[in-house]
């Protein structure tokens, strides 16, 4: 496991915290070492979790426009610092140890005042994108009262690693002359966990033989994109075991979305993961063409409410479905 370490701070002597008055049942991720003389204020581990993160700035009236949507588990820290620190040194500091740990960013901002209220990293911009994320209610000082014209900051960065993608997401403020409220986020999206859960040939073919339609589990997709990932072959492999096993029959290949974002862009991008689908069959797996007749109906079908995560997850799919 990589650990980024605040370089800075060590060669200038200053040894490891006591850690003593942390919340309870609290630690620093490993991949991340706290600023030197923080303290846990809060803690919150999921194991599975979707999480936004903000990326553009906030465009007119529509708040922020540009985000990339992940899940994975989600570890969330609130550390306050006291003392004569400020957050432009403790920003500073996270940015060079998760640049010299081979992150890559993604966006970042740290202001002093407050007039540029739209670019990312501002009080404002900073409430936007933890209006998606949000933190306990209570006991969170990031953004509170008018003490936060002292300045703010967002650092979001992410590594690929053979495990899967971490993404690495900081939110800053000078609450105080002498308090820097961060709150860190660590999102691990491990790549093992797509393999979990898959079609077979048989369980299609019961489905298919009972309800004239199947979702397709184990098909997936890099975000926002119809590209299949590798982690959907085990699923291809099965799907074609059953279409070469019934050779007469004839299917819709139907994509579906969640109601997250425009209907029209959302309608394209369900068509272009069933299109995309097909193309994997016909041209890896063997499957004729005509046999499969692929459609995108975008939001317009849920089996799930869109209100949770958990339902927007399960609203994003294919379907097999029997022609008749």
């Amino acid at each position: 496991m990589i650990r980024a370490v605040i370089l800075l701070l060590l060669a200038m002597g200053i040894q490891d915290p006591s850690i003593g008055a942390d919340f309870e049942g609290s630690r620093d991720h490993p991949v991340l070492t706290r600023y030197p003389g923080s303290e846990i204020k809060w803690y919150d581990v999921q194991a599975f979790e979707h999480y936004a993160v903000a990326l553009g700035p906030i465009v007119g009236f529509t708040g922020i426009e540009e985000w990339e949507e992940i899940e994975g588990r989600t570890t969330r820290i609130y550390y306050e610092l006291e003392g004569e620190k400020t957050h432009t040194e403790v920003f500073l500091n996270y940015t060079k140890a998760l640049k010299e740990a081979g992150f890559e960013n993604l966006a970042n901002g740290s202001f002093i005042q407050s007039s540029r209220v739209n670019d990312i990293g501002s009080r404002k911009w900073l409430g936007e994108h933890y209006k998606k994320n949000q933190p306990p209610p209570v006991g969170i000082r990031l953004l509170s009262g008018s003490s936060t014209s002292g300045g703010t900051g967002y650092l979001a960065m992410k590594k690929e690693r053979p495990a899967g993608t971490i993404y690495v997401v900081i939110g800053i403020s000078q609450y105080s002359q002498n308090i820097v409220a961060t709150m860190i986020d660590v999102i691990e999206i491990e790549n093992a966990v797509t393999d979990l859960i898959t079609v077979n040939a048989e369980a299609i073919s019961d489905r298919i033989s009972e309800f004239g339609r199947i979702i397709l589990d184990g098909l997936f997709f890099d975000h926002d994109q119809a590209t299949l990932t590798p982690a959907s072959n085990t699923a291809l492999t099965e799907i074609a075991n059953y279409l070469n096993a019934h050779p007469d029959m004839r299917f819709y290949v139907v994509g579906h979305t969640d109601a997250v974002g425009a209907y029209t862009y959302n309608q394209t991008l369900s068509a272009q993961r069933a299109a995309a689908v097909v193309k994997e069959l016909v041209e890896n797996y063997g499957i004729e063409v005509q046999r499969l007749d692929p459609h995108g109906v975008g939001p317009l079908m849920p089996v799930f409410s869109n209100s949770s995560d958990a339902g927007r997850g399960k609203n994003r799919r294919v379907e097999l479905v029997e022609k008749p």
